[in-house]
């Protein structure tokens, strides 16, 4: 049981890296539109009003980029990974700022300090936690296909590897 849980979270990392890489590519390329994506073990689902053939090039790109060793392209600064990282540290900076039995100017100060040192730690750790949310060695996956998902004005792609 646990060597098919391990190879579902190194592929569902995999993944993780090659849409972080698609997405890289893709906000290079249409810098006006928003993109967001969602991994799993199977490939990855992509939101944005982005051409197909645009998705399809930055997926082919990604995979190969990535491939060659461009590393760097599975790390992205508006990951989830980090939102996560900076929802935790700012509640407990939040909880530990305002508890005790003190004045409310001073639970407010303390508080709003260690908020704001939280804020400040967050991006730098949510960066380094991606290094165990996405893996870039993605030799073994290749693409099999890449369909369009409408969702009334939006568009979405579903990527699917193996």
């Amino acid at each position: 049981m646990q060597a098919t849980i391990a190879h579902l979270l190194r592929r569902t990392r995999q993944h993780h890296a090659i849409e972080h890489a698609t997405i890289h590519l893709l906000a290079a390329r249409h810098q006006r539109i928003a993109i967001a994506g969602l991994s799993d073990p199977w490939g990855f689902t992509l939101y944005g009003n982005v051409p197909e053939d645009a998705v399809r090039r930055a997926v082919s790109e990604a995979l190969l980029r990535l491939q060659a060793g461009e590393a760097n392209l599975a790390i992205h600064p508006n990951c989830g990974t980090n939102i996560a990282a900076s929802t935790v540290l700012i509640t407990l900076a939040a909880l530990m700022g305002s508890r005790g039995d003190r004045p409310y100017v001073e639970k407010f100060a303390t508080t709003g300090l260690m908020v704001l040192a939280a804020l400040i730690a967050a991006q730098p750790l949510g960066m380094r936690l991606q290094q165990y949310t996405t893996l870039a060695d993605v030799a073994d996956r290749w693409l099999v296909s890449i369909d369009p998902i409408l969702d009334g004005e939006r568009s979405a792609y579903r990527v699917t590897l193996e």
